[in-house]
């Protein structure tokens, strides 16, 4: 059994006699029915304390989170970040406002400082939506430049906003003229290098600062795992022959909305022989019995944090043959294998040269990692099969607090039936831990002692 630790979470129950203020919620936020906050359900808490998990506290996670960005900086020689992406917005405010719509409407932005001063542009109207953040130190608007909001006059809506980012440089970064970009439009980079800014990559600053997981972080996965299974499991007892995919899958998007969960990422759910090849996404096919159903969660569930794990399922009450099995067998050695390489002082070379590789008739139709980090959404790093490796890309290696997600897809080129699992798994000082309780098909199984 794993050794305690701050990135090994025990899950005893909460004791019942250090009882929270009437008006906070568990997670340290306030108990007010009209607040602006959104935030698990109550079903959530109730399901969580019934599973005896730690519930994060959110003024330190969010201080926390921020520690982090300023520590990149930092040891970067940046004098700030600024941010267009929504979950990299996400991890330095935590501030809400229609994430899915800003990923393909850049309307919003927040600016770190190394020293650790922000300020977020938001929405038109939306300034009440972040009052409850102290950590935002302004509010200000005019971050869209893109071409629907924007028109012929985003150069010029651009160089306003370079010139505020510019003053803001002066004021809380001294002399340090390097800025962090994650993502941009075309003619905010050319206005902010205009202003004398040398431009750095903020995505590595940002995927760096997210890759160490933060004892509350890993407190909100674990609950956002938690609330997937459930939802997972809700799927299960609807899976019959007959049922269509799309009904299967509204299923996990339901349950995950109702406990406070935020969204899907994708959504690849097949069955039959929609299964090979692999990532096609859930459509009006109904399910027949003695097929396989696979699919994969890419749930970004309560508090914002990713719910990332794959199961097959045999459908109906029948046997499975012997090809089912064994694709099965394949897929379940390959992912329990390479958990176990999740050890503190690994390389990311070594995942992708060691553990189990593939049987060469599966390798054309692998998918496209081993194994991935996970947080906020799929994240940093990507471990690749040895075929698809770039030399110098991934010259790191494994550390307490990192989350990873363990992953295959195992199906022949022109054969019927394929089989996609994963699980999710936190790097501790002694180990890897796997976060995942989802069972597998235990007629898939064959026999195999779990």
């Amino acid at each position: 059994m794993l050794g305690q630790s701050q990135y090994s979470i025990s899950n005893q129950k909460i004791d019942p006699s250090r009882r929270r203020p009437a008006h906070l919620k568990p997670d340290g936020t306030p108990d007010d029915k009209n607040r602006i906050e959104i935030g698990p359900t109550d079903i959530a808490f109730r399901e969580w304390e019934a599973l005896g998990l730690e519930i994060p506290q959110l003024d330190q996670m969010r201080a926390d989170r921020l520690e982090r960005i300023k520590l990149q900086l930092q040891q970067r020689d940046i004098g700030a970040v600024l941010l267009f992406d929504p979950l990299n917005i996400r991890y330095a405010t935590d501030a809400n406002n229609m994430h899915v719509w800003i990923m393909h409407n850049p309307a919003r932005a927040a600016f770190v400082s190394a020293s650790g001063h922000v300020v977020l542009w938001d929405f038109h109207g939306c300034d009440h939506l972040s009052s409850y953040l102290p950590l935002i130190k302004e509010v200000r608007h005019g971050a869209g430049i893109f071409y629907f909001v924007a028109g012929d006059k985003s150069e010029d809506i651009a160089q306003a906003f370079a010139r505020d980012v510019s003053a803001l440089m002066k004021t809380h970064c001294g002399d340090n003229r390097r800025l962090a970009v994650d993502r941009w439009e075309a003619e905010g980079i050319h206005a902010l290098e205009a202003e004398g800014l040398e431009i750095m990559n903020g995505g590595a600053v940002m995927e760096h600062a997210r890759l160490i997981k933060t004892p509350e972080e890993l407190k909100a996965m674990r609950c956002a795992v938690a609330t997937c299974e459930i939802a997972v499991a809700e799927m299960r007892k609807a899976l019959e022959p007959g049922i269509a995919e799309v009904e299967l899958w509204s299923i996990l998007h339901a349950e995950n909305i109702a406990r406070g969960g935020e969204w899907i990422e994708t959504r690849i759910l097949n069955s039959g022989p929609r299964t090979n090849p692999w990532m096609q996404e859930a459509g009006p096919r109904r399910i027949e019995a003695g097929e396989l159903l696979g699919f994969d969660t890419d749930l970004i569930g309560p508090y914002g944090y990713c719910c990332d794990i794959s199961r097959t399922w045999l459908i109906g009450d029948g046997e499975p043959d012997a090809g089912q099995l064994e694709l099965h067998k394949v897929a379940y050695d390959h992912i329990t294998e390479n958990e176990t390489q999740l050890v503190p002082g690994a390389t990311f070379r070594e995942l992708t040269f060691g553990g189990h590789q593939l049987p060469e008739k599966y390798v054309e139709q692998r998918y496209g990692v081993k194994m991935h980090g996970v947080g906020l959404c799929d994240e940093f790093p990507a471990i690749l099969y040895p075929q698809d490796f770039m030399e110098g890309a991934f010259d790191y290696v494994v550390e307490p607090g990192m989350c990873f997600t363990v992953e295959v897809y195992v199906g022949e080129v022109g054969g019927k039936n394929g089989v996609k699992l994963e699980d999710q798994i936190i790097v501790t000082e002694n180990g890897p831990e796997n976060i995942t309780r989802c069972p597998f098909d235990e007629k898939l199984m064959g026999g195999v002692s779990l």
